[in-house]
């Protein structure tokens, strides 16, 4: 993927779909960075003392997919995919991870949170995460947020791993 190929973000629309093109620009940022390279080198860990690895991140946002929108949004109890034996999240833990699975996995969360957005009401519809609500507007824009910060993360390890830069 190209710069050119990543999901226009609109200039002109309402809240909810400059919300939702921005969430998109970064999920295709992320994919482009990730795009061409090995199975070795989607795991490696190349900034050492971090663990991070560009399929890590994958895992990751794939579990905060699922987490903000099936699980805080929905109101579903969907268990995380990736696990250590004592319930702890494995999502980095990427030695012997399968990268079409993962991006597999990633792809379906991101395919299922588009479709819990567009069906909401509005941008107001409510979430639980315990006590705590959150409207869908905040985890909307808080997985903006997670991944611009994460897309920062890939921008360094693609340019560790190869040379290639960002925007």
């Amino acid at each position: 993927m190209s710069d050119d190929q990543r999901t226009r973000t609109p200039q002109t629309a309402d809240e909810r779909a400059t919300l939702a093109g921005f969430l998109d620009y970064q999920r295709d940022t992320l994919a482009m960075k990730c795009a061409g390279l090995t199975t070795e080198q989607l795991r490696a860990r190349v900034l050492e003392p971090s663990g991070l690895s560009l399929l890590g991140l994958v895992r990751h946002l794939a579990e905060m997919e699922r987490g903000w929108f099936r699980n805080v949004l929905a109101g579903e109890e969907a268990p995380g995919f990736w696990k250590h034996p004592d319930g702890s999240f494995a999502e980095f833990d990427v030695d012997t991870a399968d990268p079409d699975e993962a991006f597999a996995t990633w792809r379906g969360e991101c395919d299922h949170a588009r479709e819990l957005v567009a069906a909401a009401e509005s941008l107001d519809v409510l979430g639980h995460h315990g006590e705590e609500v959150f409207s869908l507007r905040w985890i909307v824009t808080h997985m903006i947020e997670e991944y611009a910060r994460h897309n920062g993360h890939a921008d360094l390890l693609r340019e560790h791993l190869d040379g290639t830069t960002g925007e």
